[in-house]
């Protein structure tokens, strides 16, 4: 089994482990928060659009009206299509901000 990476959700302060073939929206899930919006799941509909502050990953094909040439080359990517590399910060931009902030303590949205 692949070593699994520590991920940080700075809005929330929360952690979680997250393996190299599991997509970061899918980490996210296992939380256990009710209510994260997922959408498409296949980088389409941007509802999972989060901004990687620190650490490595793969980012796969989203769609272009989710996530800009320019969003990408600043790291904001849809967690749906992201994949950790090594241990990864982040913070959540998209319609997920609520959702993760519900019951913790969270920074500025």
């Amino acid at each position: 089994m692949a070593e699994k990476h520590l991920v940080h959700i700075e809005n929330s302060g929360e952690d979680y482990l997250c393996a190299p073939d599991q997509n970061l929206l899918r980490g996210m899930e296992v939380l256990g928060r009710r209510g994260i919006p997922v959408g498409c799941r296949g980088g389409g509909c941007g509802v999972c659009k989060v901004h990687i502050t620190a650490g490595e990953y793969e980012a796969r094909k989203m769609s272009k009206s989710c996530v800009s040439d320019e969003e990408l080359a600043q790291g904001i990517v849809l967690a749906c299509r992201a994949f950790p590399r090594g241990e990864v910060s982040l913070t959540v931009v998209g319609k997920m901000v609520k959702t993760v902030c519900a019951g913790a303590p969270c920074g500025s949205d």
